[in-house]
């Protein structure tokens, strides 16, 4: 017995005249994706993709499992390809379905005629289908409005195919196909859950974390680079800049005053990465900031470090709260990755009592007491650059 698997495209089915881009930047993901796992023929039709295992030992779970990651999916399903030809549907359903009925206790048939000129209209296909499902499981009772088990026939172009449930997909836009930005990755849980979160409006993500060896240790480093390589599942290939940080940070401390070092560092850590970026071509910066949650992600504070970016900053978890944030990290299991104890320059040096709502006027003024402009070059002249290959 046959078996593929449905992709059913998501917000980007609504596009105008620019849909087939999107559609070929999910296609290319797709195979990228699954490139490892075997040999497959693909095809689409309306705002379906087909996904067509070649070798006998492919294992189709792990298909299912890099599929639901990959963003621009709506929906996807296993299913059973039938001839389109009733008697066939229905003996293949009972031998498909067997193991998911036979656990049930209640099911619906739906129907999808996409090709009109098959002879039966979808409530006949339905009612048909559900009497020889009844007779060969008698254990099962219909219940059209809130079954067990959905069982769905559609009728496409070439041939009929069945199947249980569909399957939720990630949502969200093809990554790559509303250009690249730049993620500060520190390696707390915030970071990696504001790469997810941009990753899914079809943002490249590239990513930046500084160091202050021997203020932060090697294993702070590779806590950083496992969540680099977990978000590949989600985001893609990912260009990963570590600079390095340590001078900058002891001039803070010894020329500016303590009040001012957080949203000081911050607004040198956002120069540096505009810097990079414009070398990478990332049309943005993206950060975990959610307001109010630390002193230097107040409002007043972030007006202040936005006073250095000449392009935008991307805040997609401003508006959530930390239970919201850790459910996000939990799901895309990054969290205990993010909790291990190693501690990242952002707690460095770390003011007793920082300015809560600064005033860009003070910070500038604090700022402009050291020339930091050689120690910035020196950074980005020394940024170490490692690339973590597409998810799988």
């Amino acid at each position: 017995m046959k078996e593929i698997i449905l992709v059913k495209y998501g917000e980007m089915a609504l596009k105008g005249l620019n849909k087939r881009s999107f559609e070929d930047m999910l296609t290319k993901n797709i195979k990228r994706r699954l490139k490892k796992l075997g040999k497959f023929t693909y095809a689409s039709a309306q705002s379906t993709f087909y996904i067509t295992p070649e070798d006998e030992d492919i294992d189709i779970d792990e298909v299912e499992e890099k599929i639901g990651k990959i963003f621009g999916i709506a929906a996807y399903c296993r299913v059973c390809v039938c001839e389109k030809d009733f008697a066939d549907i229905a003996e293949k359903s009972v031998e498909y379905l067997s193991e998911t009925l036979s656990a049930a206790k209640t099911f619906k048939v739906t129907a999808k005629r996409a090709d009109k000129a098959f002879p039966m209209k979808s409530p006949e296909i339905c009612a048909e289908l559900g009497g020889i499902l009844l007779e060969k499981f008698p254990d099962l009772s219909v219940d059209v409005n809130d079954p067990e088990v959905t069982v769905t026939v559609e009728i496409r172009d070439t041939n009929a195919y069945v199947h249980a449930e569909n399957i939720k997909g990630a949502g969200g836009l093809p990554v790559g196909s509303s250009g690249k930005a730049m993620l500060l990755l520190s390696g707390g849980i915030d970071s990696p859950v504001a790469a997810y979160m941009m990753a899914k409006r079809g943002v490249r993500i590239s990513a930046i974390h500084f160091v202050s060896p021997p203020y932060t240790s090697d294993r702070a480093r590779l806590k950083v680079e496992t969540l680099c390589e977990k978000l590949t599942d989600y985001c893609g290939g990912i260009a990963f800049f570590c600079v390095p940080f340590t001078e900058i940070q002891e001039a803070i401390r010894d020329n500016c005053p303590e009040e001012f070092f957080t949203i000081i560092m911050r607004r040198l850590m956002m120069e540096i990465a505009q810097r990079i970026s414009a070398k990478e071509e990332c049309l943005a910066l993206i950060t975990g900031e959610s307001v109010a949650q630390v002193a230097s992600q107040t409002m007043q504070a972030m007006v202040c470090t936005d006073a250095v970016c000449r392009i935008p900053v991307f805040r997609p978890l401003a508006g959530l709260d930390k239970t919201e944030i850790i459910e996000i990290a939990r799901k895309i299991d990054t969290f205990e990755t993010s909790i291990l104890p190693y501690e990242d320059c952002c707690t460095v040096f770390t003011p007793r009592h920082p300015k809560v709502r600064p005033r860009p006027e003070d910070v500038e003024k604090a700022q402009s007491s050291f020339d930091f402009e050689p120690l910035i070059e020196k950074a980005v002249e020394n940024t170490e650059l490692k690339t973590f290959t597409y998810g799988g």
